[in-house]
């Protein structure tokens, strides 16, 4: 996020993209009720009417995956009203000529055809978020979770440098991240191409600056992507094998059993390992395809931070002991560590944190003494007597200049067919988490949602014959899964959404593996079903 979630409050316009935030981030939606109280005006563009866009001012129920498309037609616009910033774009921003012709050869009956919204309201929502002074977009995984996910955020930032709601407060982009410490997680270089704060893995002083604390030399290859880790099964008659899979693989507080796409890909991969070791709190589906579990200690257990969306590095005290012979993470690795051969002498969660500072810069000031005497800090935080950073790019961006990137629409990876004529759409529950691993041990949460469901439109059950509540069978190219069918406007004809927390409707067995050629997330929201009564 390059802004403060509290900053939400005070927004005149608040642009909410692929997020059902009240039901997944309902702590941020709060903000931006709070906001709208206050008078600003709330844009949505999700193909499904959710509760935040049965409360906006402006819907743009635009068709799965059509976000670039709508944003141009936007921007097209804004461009023909003259409400660009030009200030910010001459001083802050390059590249825009590219961007401008890309725009003018924008046709907004093309645009209409495309994303199913009428040119009035693109209209009417590009002049709201030009307007305001202080208009900030939200977005979360229906953005992403596409074969052009990355266009998709470039068009985003397209639109907020284009209009100059960057740089200050009460504006900006921030996206929702979708699990408990990814931001974290990604800060400390999970990822495959940076380590701890997104320092390259391809530069020659950073590696050399790594390989001096750590005493031993680093890679200079980046690491795989998780699709090209758990999809590459080899002779097993699946396309898109890889020539050399991996032979082992250990997996800590992950279940792609259930939560990665093509899961019969997933499953053929982790059964040809050589060798396969699960850390996790539970005897997940995947830690059951285990040679070896560790138990690892949950949140309350152990000592450290997490970060949230909005940067905020918080302190994580140890309130009980782990049960049985389960650890925190931060031992497991380090005796596994000394068993391969290199020991690695940390005493405290917090000596792990001043290396953490020494090495990374956006993390120089997190020292874990600071953070106990405080709600947190937000990176960058350079030193000690740094106060962290509330909302970014205050006086340049990262990289110097802003730069605008043309993009144009991608058509989905799997388009609906006579034989698959619907579109599926996953996403999440308000009473389910994930995969399910900790929420359905709650008697509570499962007594809110105690069965997977798939959700129709009662026009497409008319038609088909079927009636709420019955058991239906949803099949993709990939496989098929039972539900029982819930009927609701909140879906559109022609789409369906369902959510993959549950282990006898695993949802992820009908998604399709395609994904982004730069960031290399799945698409997930969209994928081409039938749907036929079960039988069974």
């Amino acid at each position: 996020m390059t802004n403060t979630i509290n900053e939400l409050d005070e927004a005149q316009v608040v642009l909410v993209a692929g997020s059902n935030t009240t039901r997944t981030h309902p702590q941020v939606a709060r903000r931006i009720y709070t906001a709208v109280d206050r008078g600003a005006k709330l844009i949505v563009i999700d193909p499904r009417k959710t509760k935040i866009a049965r409360h906006a001012h402006l819907h743009l129920q635009i068709n799965p995956g059509t976000d670039i498309a709508l944003l141009n037609g936007m921007m097209r616009c804004i461009l023909d009203e003259n409400l660009i910033d030009d200030l910010f774009i001459e001083m802050r921003t390059e590249n825009y000529l590219a961007l401008r012709d890309m725009l003018l050869t924008i046709n907004l009956d093309e645009i209409q055809q495309i994303t199913g919204v009428v040119k009035g309201a693109i209209a009417k929502a590009a002049r709201l978020y030009a307007h305001a002074q202080r208009a900030a977009i939200c977005y979360c995984l229906g953005v992403t979770q596409h074969t052009c996910g990355t266009a998709n955020v470039e068009s985003y930032a397209n639109l907020a440098m284009l209009t100059g709601h960057v740089e200050q407060e009460f504006t900006g982009v921030d996206p929702l991240r979708g699990q408990y410490n990814v931001q974290g997680a990604c800060d400390m270089g999970a990822l495959p191409g940076v380590l701890s704060g997104y320092q390259s893995i391809a530069d020659e002083k950073i590696r050399e600056k790594f390989a001096r604390a750590w005493g031993c030399p680093l890679p200079e290859n980046m690491g795989r992507t998780l699709l090209d880790m758990t999809h590459g099964a080899h002779n097993a008659g699946l396309p898109g094998e890889r020539p050399d899979p991996l032979k082992a693989m250990f997996i800590m507080g992950e279940n792609p059993m259930l939560s990665d796409p093509t899961l019969g890909r997933v499953k053929a991969t982790l059964e040809q390992l050589d060798f396969l070791a699960v850390s996790d709190i539970f005897l997940s589906e995947t830690a059951q395809l285990a040679d070896v579990v560790l138990p690892a200690a949950c949140f309350a257990e152990k000592t450290g931070t997490v970060t949230n969306s909005e940067r905020r590095v918080q302190y994580s005290k140890k309130a009980i002991d782990p049960p049985g012979k389960a650890r925190p993470d931060r031992l497991i690795i380090q005796e596994l560590a000394a068993l391969m051969g290199y020991p690695m002498a940390y005493d405290s969660a917090a000596e792990v944190m001043e290396e953490i500072c020494l090495l990374t810069p956006i993390y120089g000031g997190m020292y874990h003494d600071r953070l106990q005497k405080s709600w947190g800090l937000q990176w960058p935080c350079p030193d000690r007597r740094h106060p962290g950073t509330p909302f970014l790019h205050k006086y340049s961006f990262t990289r110097g200049k802003g730069h605008f990137t043309p993009q144009h629409h991608v058509d989905v990876a799997e388009p609906v067919s006579d034989q698959f004529p619907l579109v599926l759409i996953t996403g999440r529950s308000y009473h389910q988490y994930h995969t399910g691993t900790m929420s359905r041990r709650s008697a509570l949460l499962n007594r809110e949602h105690p069965k997977p469901r798939v959700n129709m439109n009662p026009q497409d059950a008319k038609k088909l014959g079927l009636t709420e509540g019955i058991r239906v069978r949803v099949s993709s190219r990939r496989g098929s899964v039972s539900y029982t069918l819930h009927l609701t406007n909140e879906v559109p004809p022609g789409e369906l959404s369902s959510d993959f927390h549950f282990r006898e409707a695993p949802t992820n067995m009908l998604t399709l593996a395609a994904s982004d050629p730069i960031a290399h997330c799945p698409e997930y929201k969209c994928c081409a079903v039938k749907v036929e009564v079960d039988h069974v």
